[in-house]
């Protein structure tokens, strides 16, 4: 696989002799758009790359994925080419799940694992979720909850022309999430690094703690202000402390 034509690993920050690699992993409906933005920011040895699934951008065509067991067994022969160097895996809300199920594979399959593992805004795996599904509901039940969510641009959400094309990728990644079923395993042997919003419902600092039971390796979880999108609205916070992470 050439590296800079995978279709599911996209380079968004190139950098000739890497001493490092970040794998950015989207939250639900997500693309590489929303990683994009912050990769001056990133520290000059360390280049990027972000998963783009199914159904958004340059993938818009493709019919959107809803199992996340066939996701994971896609994406290792995909990413095991990019590993050939110390990498991390960064991913927030559903795609800390991504990026969680994906360095378990990595192990099962005899792989390097990353680095480290650094996540926001998504409860411990092995955590059930204490809210009702909302992949299934009817179209106007399930735009009203992804107004509560405060991820999705209003524009959008006030759009029927983009809602039809955004609603079948976001449906089909929070079906994903919502049909997700922890497996026990043992906990992995890299460093989990956790970052949550202190007004986020959805995830709460007690739920974020439990990511711990995952490592035997070193754990820290911090708190910042900001509700469940508080990557976007406190970067100048959290962009510095993401950084920190990978150094």
């Amino acid at each position: 696989m050439n590296k800079e034509i995978s279709q599911w690993f996209v380079p968004i920050k190139t950098v000739e002799q890497a001493s490092k690699r970040l794998f950015c992993f989207p939250f639900a409906g997500g693309g590489t758009a929303a990683y994009r933005r912050w990769m001056d920011k990133l520290p000059a040895e360390v280049d990027c790359y972000t998963l783009l699934l199914p159904g958004r951008e340059r993938r818009l065509g493709e019919k959107p994925l809803s199992d996340l067991t066939t996701l994971i067994e896609n994406l290792v022969a995909e990413i095991a080419p990019l590993l050939d160097r110390p990498f991390y895996f960064y991913g927030h809300s559903m795609g800390s799940l991504i990026a969680f199920e994906l360095a378990r594979q990595l192990r099962r399959t005899g792989l390097e694992l990353p680095q480290k593992l650094i996540f926001s805004g998504r409860r411990a795996a092995a955590l059930k979720d204490p809210h009702p599904p909302v992949f299934n509901l009817p179209k106007e039940e399930f735009i009203a909850a992804l107004r509560t969510y405060n991820g999705t641009p209003t524009q959008v959400l006030d759009c029927k022309e983009l809602l039809d094309i955004f609603l079948p990728a976001l449906r089909g990644d929070l079906t994903m999430n919502g049909l997700y079923r922890y497996q026990e395993e043992a906990p992995l042997s890299c460093p989990i690094t956790v970052f949550g919003g202190l007004e986020d419902r959805i995830a709460t600092e007690v739920e974020l703690s439990s990511w711990s039971e995952e490592t035997t390796a070193d754990f820290q979880l911090t708190m910042l202000s900001g509700d469940h999108f508080f990557i976007h609205k406190n970067q100048e916070t959290f962009l510095p402390l993401l950084c920190q992470a990978i150094q």
